[in-house]
């Protein structure tokens, strides 16, 4: 199956789940997931829906910036753009299996670089911003990138980084780099030079884990573009949407609901760039701009609730959160004002969503739903192994859903540790009752998210090691009203340091010197570390102690 026989078995597959969209005992029973031998979704899938005259016009993406202006981008246009970004890389040496770093903002140039991407059937490598040297250095050498294309701002951070890659940047011109302006300038039509296997690999994620350095989560050319139909019926899109994703580029979740899932529904991805947030500008924004489906972390519906709600006077039909459990009071206060309920979905980045509360259905208080159609989801038993009422989160292989990665890449030994036995076990407990609902526990090891990204503590302890005054470090989660859980340290201090707000402000400044933003420690405590009679460091006595007593704390906002 291929071409148009692919798309024809896509949108088939996408009308079934859109016909059924409030029954979810008709779609579980009946949606069987396409297994195309050959897909590409930019040229199978959206070069065809921008060429229908009912399509074309229509907004693929709408940009609003804080200053006020915008740019609205037609599907026909995306695609024409799309096609002559890919012409202009080809010339400049992207070819089939490339792999390329993209590292930019909520900006029109990050969804043709993906589109051109794909066309080209090169490895898209999604990189955040916020990332600095380090992290470069490790995604490239790693991730084998041989371009790179970049906001002009941080093109600064390359200079760290060695390697021959392309580079190209999005902004103002930077000597040594190629202007992303000039790609416009390539024809208009793409001829692809192949066929797009299925199964060829299509974007390439690095994800924090528990070992040293992050995993390289790979999808294909369907676990992504095709695995998202079950996230586009769990947000409940439907043509002609104005979708909000509320998500940082560089992110799986940016992947899921800011490309592949609003535009296997024909729906308009909406963004709203801001530097700091503000409730009611986003909700005046929404009104404007009539936005229909909302999705954003637990972190943003926290803020907006803070506001007034009131203020939006037609409220999204939709409202969804993913990312951690949202708390009940959040969702009691968005029913009560906006009449919507906000339905929680769970996934990974290695999957597409896998548990979810899906429209027209029951929410039961503290349950994240059930599996989404074309899922198998068994809880095994973290002991005997055996399917149980509360147990890891896995996903049956005998039924292998389309939206699962093929694999972590250049590391078998991990993915044959995540898939061996029959099951693709996800690291995270969960507990179902008697309808089948599932309610999220915890994770099985002890990476926790802090806002809505997720935080690897070795790889935090790892940086912390690298400051003079640091023999020992564990980082835990520490409750935070606002970002649910931050970085916190306990660190053991190497001889001749004190335990004062002069060694505590050293280590918070090499913290910031270091890690990314998001990653930063948050508070930090000077004791000995509990252990087992191994050495190992026993972290759950740690949690305990942090969620009871934070008075010996150093506070990371103090030592700015």
């Amino acid at each position: 199956m291929a071409g148009s026989d692919a798309t024809g078995a896509f949108r088939a597959a996408r009308d079934f789940l859109l016909a059924h969209r409030e029954d979810y005992a008709a779609a579980r029973d009946g949606f069987r997931w396409p297994r195309p031998e050959a897909f590409n979704w930019a040229l199978d899938w959206f070069d065809v829906i921008a060429s229908d005259p009912a399509t074309a016009e229509r907004a693929a993406l709408w940009i609003v910036e804080e200053d006020g202006t915008e740019a609205r981008t037609s599907f026909r246009e995306m695609a024409e753009r799309s096609s002559r970004v890919a012409n202009a890389l080809r010339a400049h040496g992207v070819a089939a299996g490339d792999r390329v770093l993209v590292m930019l903002g909520n900006q029109t140039e990050l969804w043709e670089t993906a589109l051109a991407a794909m066309k080209l059937r090169a490895v898209m490598v999604p990189a955040t911003p916020l990332l600095g040297p380090a992290d470069l250095r490790d995604r490239i050498e790693r991730g084998g990138v041989g371009h790179v294309v970049a906001r002009s701002a941080d093109a600064e951070k390359f200079a760290e980084v060695p390697g021959t890659y392309t580079r190209v940047a999005v902004g103002e011109p930077v000597p040594g780099w190629l202007p992303y302006a000039d790609l416009h300038g390539a024809g208009p039509v793409f001829t692809p030079d192949g066929v797009t296997g299925a199964n060829d690999p299509l974007m390439l994620y690095f994800t924090s884990g528990t070992t040293a350095k992050p995993k390289l989560v790979e999808h294909t050319h369907t676990s992504y573009p095709v695995g998202h139909l079950a996230t586009m019926y769990w947000i409940g899109l439907r043509p002609g949407d104005v979708h909000l994703n509320i998500s940082s580029p560089g992110w799986a979740k940016h992947a899921w609901s800011s490309l592949f899932a609003p535009w296997n529904a024909e729906a308009t991805v909406f963004v709203h760039n801001y530097t700091r947030f503000d409730p009611a500008r986003l909700m005046t924004e929404m009104d404007r701009c009539g936005v229909t489906s909302f999705c954003a972390p637990p972190t943003v519906w926290r803020m907006l609730i803070q506001a007034d709600l009131g203020a939006l006077r037609t409220p999204p039909r939709e409202a969804v959160a993913a990312g951690e459990p949202l708390n009940p009071e959040v969702i009691e206060h968005v029913k009560r004002v906006w009449g919507v309920l906000i339905r929680d979905g769970f996934g990974q980045t290695e999957t597409a969503v896998q548990v979810a509360n899906t429209p027209g259905q029951l929410v039961k208080a503290g349950s994240m739903g059930r599996p989404t159609p074309g899922y198998t989801v068994t809880l095994l038993d973290p002991v005997s192994g055996l399917p149980a009422d509360e147990g890891e989160i896995c996903l049956d292989l005998a039924e292998r859903p389309v939206g699962l990665m093929s694999g972590y890449a250049g590391t078998p030994e991990l993915t044959e540790e995540a898939m061996g036995g029959g099951y693709y076990r996800t690291g995270d407990i969960g507990r179902r009752d008697a309808d089948g609902y599932i309610t999220y526990v915890g994770r099985s090891d002890d990476v926790f998210k802090s806002s809505d990204y997720k935080i690897s503590p070795f790889e935090l302890e790892s940086a912390l090691l690298e400051h003079e005054a640091v023999a020992e470090a564990a980082v835990v989660p520490a409750p935070d009203e606002l970002r649910l859980a931050v970085p916190k340290a306990y660190v053991v201090l190497a001889e001749g340091w004190p335990p004062d707000g002069g060694t505590a402000k050293a280590i918070f400044a090499h913290s910031r010197a270091l890690l990314a933003p998001y990653k930063r420690i948050r508070r930090l405590e000077f004791a000995e570390l509990p252990k087992t009679v191994s050495g190992k460091i026993r972290r759950i006595e740690l949690r305990e102690k942090t969620m009871h007593d934070g008075s010996a704390e150093f506070h990371e906002e103090d030592y700015r």
